[in-house]
């Protein structure tokens, strides 16, 4: 799951540029403003891996609900929900859901990050222009992290300009393994209620809860 936030967003690397460029720098604000505004976000994504050589490599699908500082991140295999306060990684196969504060720290990832403007502290991106995805037009921006020790060196990042949203992105790891993610079915401001990004113990009974 740790590159799921990056999904429903952003990140990283490539050998070196000298500035950011201000088209990129635009563009990526419009999609921080419009975020801002919104009361939540929901919608679905898909994420397929494939290796340098371009093998698959794996495949998985969910939904994430965004509501200030509350989201919730749902797949087959694990849930994530955080409610400002507290973290909740629960894993259904083992029935044992894992508890933290929220990380305040200035390199902690969350979907408040990831929509806003993140980038000018941690990031050198540059707007590659016009390109097709999945038979859309949308702007490519490739970024860079400032932070060499990242486990990834490589990120483009794909905006619907139009909307003013992200719609997909590639992340690049060291390992030489290729992340592609895409967000459909977006829904804005819609009513979710604050339970939704709490973990309830009493739905699943005999859980195992470890405190971290």
């Amino acid at each position: 799951m740790k590159h799921i936030l990056f999904a429903i967003a952003l990140l990283l690397a490539l050998p070196a540029i000298s500035q950011n460029d201000p088209a990129a720098k635009a563009l990526l604000d419009k999609v921080s403003k419009k975020f801002k505004g919104l009361t939540t976000v929901q919608g679905n994504y898909s994420l397929t891996v494939t290796t340098r050589a371009g093998k698959p490599a794996g495949k998985k699908s969910g939904q994430i609900f965004v509501k200030g500082a509350k989201y919730k991140i749902t797949e087959q295999s694990m849930q994530i929900l955080c409610d400002g306060k507290k973290v909740w990684k629960y894993e259904p196969a083992a029935n044992e859901v894992s508890v933290s504060a929220v990380d305040n720290s200035s390199g902690a990832i969350t979907p408040q990050k990831l929509f806003t403007n993140f980038y000018d502290k941690d990031f050198l991106y540059k707007l590659n222009g016009p390109v097709t995805v999945n038979g859309k037009k949308v702007q490519e921006i490739e970024m860079t992290p400032t932070d060499k020790r990242k486990s990834f060196y490589k990120v483009y990042v794909y905006i619907d300009e139009a909307q003013s949203m992200i719609v997909s992105s590639k992340i690049y790891e060291n390992s030489g393994n290729i992340y592609n993610y895409s967000i459909s079915n977006l829904k804005t401001n819609a009513a979710l209620a604050d339970n939704l990004f709490a973990f309830d113990k009493a739905k699943y009974p005999g859980v195992e809860v470890i405190e971290q």
